[in-house]
């Protein structure tokens, strides 16, 4: 009589199988990281409303808000106009064609947000977008 486990027929072992759990952990561990990186960091501002607008946020976007007081931020962090203009001519040496965003609050002086497209200007950035909010 042959051996049943010399054939091929293995003996079972206890235990629970958890590739499947471990497949479903990964794939919402991806969803996850593409989802927190899907926004442009900046300062929450009272945007003024606009009928149609495109989107520009793409991963090398850099964010320049104007705040109801007139302070400058740069991806979240204050800045002064000398200090934005020093910060976005080293990114440009390092990405030479990367899109500059400005979200102005509807309350600023109209003036704060013309010196810092002014800026853009002066340093040859093309693509540059203004960020409004949608009418309610």
């Amino acid at each position: 009589m042959a051996n049943p486990n010399r054939f091929g027929t293995k003996k079972r072992t206890g235990g629970i199988n958890i590739t499947p759990f471990v497949d479903v952990l990964l794939v919402v561990l991806v969803i996850f990281i593409l989802t927190s990186n899907a926004s442009i960091p900046g300062i929450k501002v009272d945007l003024p409303k606009a009928s149609s607008s495109i989107a520009l946020e793409k991963p090398k976007t850099k964010a320049i808000t104007v705040d109801n007081a007139g302070q400058l931020f740069l991806d979240a962090y204050p800045v002064t106009l000398p200090e934005l203009e020093e910060r976005l001519r080293t990114e440009k040496a390092l990405t030479p064609d990367f899109p500059v965003i400005v979200r102005g609050d509807a309350a600023v002086q109209y003036a704060k947000v013309v010196e810092v497209l002014d800026l853009l200007r002066r340093i040859e950035l093309n693509q540059v977008g203004l960020v409004t909010g949608k009418p309610s």
